[in-house]
């Protein structure tokens, strides 16, 4: 799934590319990735028809085109959306899903999606915010991101620092790809409770995250296969720079012990099981004599 770095590779092409054009026309080749407006697809379209871009934003792994009218074009890729803006006499995409036509010259805006997941919605006043991701925290590379609240909230939660990572109501946009890595940096172990790490350890944590995520950033993402794109249809290249995800039974860079996958929510965790030991059960206390 696109994490942060990657929606905001497709938030940079959209605010380079598709911002002051004018959307002429809509087409919804496919209800699936409207599903989530009300309007439904043909309200959905109306509701864009001759509305002009004035921004390109994102929360987390949220993005939205902000409106003239004061609404905003709100979207989601999922596990394998792309946003791609390409000439109008280009052949259809074979997963292509939603065609905006902008009134730049022979260029549109095409919501591609194999596995519709992801989706599209018209926000209504949604330009600054959209009200259907208020709830979802800042992000890292955000400059409003609250360090010391994050911390001291991490630090009081009894829930692995893993798990905290990919809470999006407590830090978006940190996915099961960059919360490895960033946790390799640190090496903590992401079962290790909140509340048994030290405010240097949570620290180091949340600086790896936003440092990683930067350095993915400028490499243009992580690409596994062909499915993730920014929107000329480019791979990013920082696969090639990461140190625990996807390298099981590879040696760690740091202490040359076989990197261990094992099975988290269901998805997968890797780590250094040398540098990333895992942390010791709770104990419980003894029953009293005759409890």
């Amino acid at each position: 799934m696109p994490e942060l770095p990657e929606v905001e590779v497709v938030r940079i092409g959209l605010q380079r590319h598709v911002v002051g054009s004018v959307i002429e026309h809509v087409d919804v080749l496919h209800h699936r990735p409207v599903r989530r407006d009300p309007r439904g697809a043909d309200g959905f379209a109306a509701a864009l028809t001759g509305r002009r871009v004035d921004a390109a934003r994102r929360r987390g792994k949220y993005f939205w085109l902000a409106l003239d009218n004061g609404d905003a074009l709100l979207g989601h890729l999922g596990m394998s959306g792309q946003m791609l803006v390409q000439p109008a006499g280009q052949p259809d995409e074979r997963h292509l899903r939603v065609r905006l036509k902008l009134n730049v010259p022979e260029q549109e805006l095409r919501f591609v999606d194999q596995r519709m997941f992801g989706g599209l919605l018209v926000s209504t006043g949604g330009a600054d915010l959209p009200t259907e991701i208020a709830h979802i925290a800042r992000d890292p590379l955000d400059p409003e991101f609250d360090d010391e609240a994050f911390i001291a909230r991490a630090r009081r939660r009894s829930s692995g620092i893993k798990r905290q990572l990919l809470d999006q109501t407590l830090i978006s946009g940190v996915g099961n790809i960059y919360a490895d890595e960033a946790l390799w940096r640190a090496r903590v172990h992401g079962e290790r409770p909140g509340d048994r790490l030290s405010r240097a350890q949570v620290t180091d944590v949340l600086a790896h995250a936003r440092a990683v995520m930067a350095a993915a950033l400028a490499q243009g993402g992580t690409s596994f296969d062909a499915l993730y794109v920014n929107v000329n249809g480019e791979s990013g290249y920082f696969d090639r720079s990461l140190h625990a995800y996807g390298r099981e039974g590879e040696p760690c860079e740091r202490c040359g012990a076989p990197i261990r996958r094992v099975a988290f929510m269901n998805r997968s965790s890797y780590f250094c099981p040398s540098c990333q030991p895992a942390p010791r059960r709770r104990r419980t206390a003894a029953p009293l004599p005759g409890d």
